[in-house]
């Protein structure tokens, strides 16, 4: 429930950008104007059932003060009929004002994802590369947008780690599940005897913040530039345009050196910075009800196995929900309907929901 101190301070940056939208220098400077009238917007239902919510207590108040100041019982009697709807419709706003704040539809989240090689060496670093396809691939087959974000490739064609957004009704609801350890059996290219080995990747789904979700202080941000690297150390670029952003109080790092431009990679860099930032506050809240978190279908703890690869058998496993695929191939190519499908009806089972 949002605290009226943070609605005192979301009336203030409406007063703010009310100004702003309206100077000569924003009208000015297309780009700016459309940021601030986007967030503007975001918070104007708020801010104005805010006001409303501060006028109906002011009316209250004064009816509480002529109750006071009249001594008749017919007066008395009508004033507090209406002291009585006037607070009924405080509780009503106070809900609504609640719910602007509230979680976003599922079907409307973009998100981030993250994909770390874990244990395994080489064949881990590939197979992040087999599992960034995999999402491409089922990303693409929804229509969903994808975005490559900061990444950091290997010379045998894997990673050790990539980033990328994907946006699109449906995204998260269908992604959101994808968080923990997924462990991969084959036989890698360079096993002369045939033996099978077992690495591991590591998945994070991120929220990707909305612009009033998360507010980052600029002072809080050490932005350092250098020139990027490519495979084997050397310089692809003359010109220092890698940027690495360390946030201050978390200790978190972000490092992108995808685009020639120095603005874009800070771009991109942010854009992470700012999901993983807001993964923490939410893990913060979680804790908080912890015992709703446990009941999920696994916790999106990243460092809980949820999934095995198995190239031998050709098979699948999703272990939360016991549910093996023996089309193996059919689910690295991007079909991971069937399994996506069944971690929804157990949550929503979970839930009670039909």
């Amino acid at each position: 429930m949002i605290s009226e101190a943070e609605l005192d301070k979301i009336e203030q940056r409406y007063s703010e950008l009310e100004t702003l939208v309206g100077s000569p220098e924003v009208i000015s400077d297309t780009n700016l104007y459309t940021k601030y009238a986007k967030e503007l917007s975001k918070i104007s239902n708020a801010t104005f059932l805010y006001r409303q919510l501060k006028k109906q207590r002011s009316d209250i108040a004064a009816l509480e003060r002529s109750l006071k100041e009249k001594n008749d019982p017919e007066y008395a009697g009508l004033v507090e009929d209406e002291i009585r709807e006037l607070k009924a419709g405080n509780e009503k706003i106070l809900e609504d004002i609640n719910k602007e704040f509230g979680p976003k539809e599922e079907q409307d989240r973009n998100i981030i994802i993250e994909i770390r090689a874990g244990t395994g060496g080489q064949e881990a670093s590939l197979f992040v590369a087999d599992l960034y396809r995999m999402y491409t691939q089922y990303a693409a087959g929804k229509g969903w947008e994808v975005e490559a974000l900061p990444s950091h490739p290997t010379e045998l064609g894997g990673y050790k780690e990539v980033v990328f957004a994907i946006s699109g009704k449906g995204a998260y609801k269908s992604l959101k599940f994808e968080s923990g350890v997924h462990r991969v059996q084959r036989v890698p290219e360079t096993e002369a005897q045939g033996r099978i080995h077992t690495s591991t990747v590591t998945v994070a789904v991120l929220t990707e913040p909305e612009e009033v979700d998360l507010v980052i202080d600029p002072k809080d941000l050490k932005i350092d530039v250098y020139r990027a690297s490519g495979k084997g150390g050397q310089s692809v670029n003359t010109a220092d345009s890698a940027v690495r952003i360390t946030h201050l109080p978390t200790g978190l790092v972000v490092t992108c050196q995808d685009e020639r431009s120095q603005l874009k990679n800070k771009n991109k860099g942010m854009r992470v910075l700012a999901a993983r930032l807001l993964e923490r506050k939410e893990e913060e809240e979680f804790k908080k009800v912890s015992q709703e978190r446990k009941s999920q279908i696994g916790s999106g703890d990243r460092s809980e196995k949820i999934r095995t690869y198995n190239f031998p058998d050709r098979r699948v496993t999703d272990h939360r929900i016991g549910l093996t695929i023996h089309q193996l191939e059919a689910v690295l190519d991007g079909d991971l309907d069937e399994l996506v499908q069944g971690l929804i009806e157990a949550e929503n089972r979970q839930k009670g929901v039909a």
